[in-house]
């Protein structure tokens, strides 16, 4: 769950988004387009998707490894060690 206001607000950004991306979507599927395009919005749906849940995980990360939200700015070695965590994870989230 995002914890900062401006977390909040990039996190209902990018739903808003994917929301009209999905209803984009069914409009295509609805006009009969063909597969070739129904793919690739599919392939900007989930990728909007999967930008959304590497933030929302980043924002766990860093609540999880310096304590609730709201608390004093986490440490450069806590950012270091998210930083490091999050190159690992990317890969595996596209």
């Amino acid at each position: 769950m995002p914890h900062t206001p401006e977390e909040k607000k990039r996190a209902v950004t990018r739903l808003r988004r994917i929301r009209g991306q999905t209803d984009a979507l069914i409009a295509a599927v609805e006009r009969g387009e063909e597969c070739g395009a129904l793919l690739q919005q599919l392939a900007a749906l989930r990728g909007a998707a999967t930008g959304l849940m590497a933030e929302v995980l980043e924002s766990h990360l860093r609540e999880t490894m310096h304590g609730t939200a709201g608390a004093a700015e986490p440490s450069s070695d806590d950012t270091d060690d998210i930083a490091a965590i999050m190159r690992v994870i990317r890969p595996y989230l596209k």
